[in-house]
């Protein structure tokens, strides 16, 4: 568990399935570019952002309360994820 930006940062294991470590999870949520619930499912939202060598990044999250979150997905981009979000 991490505290960043005033929000404590869980993880779920499945969130280094595709090898997105904690320090390039953590960047993406501070370079985030968009953060939106998804519309079909309001207990999840998605993030863009970028890693540190500066690749597009997306996470998915599920809010614990009003200052945690717990991320269980990260992994490069893909243009299924920009289609659900509707950028």
């Amino acid at each position: 568990m991490f505290t960043f930006m005033d929000v404590i940062v869980e993880f779920n294991d499945a969130a280094f399935r595709h090898n997105i470590g904690k320090e390039d999870i953590l960047y993406t949520l501070k370079t985030k570019i968009y953060d939106v619930t998804i519309e079909e499912f309001p207990e999840k939202c998605v993030v863009i952002g970028f890693d540190r060598a500066g690749n597009p990044i997306e996470l998915l999250y599920n809010p614990v309360d009003y200052n945690s979150i717990r991320v269980f997905h990260a992994m490069k981009l893909r243009n299924s994820t920009i289609d659900m979000i509707d950028i």
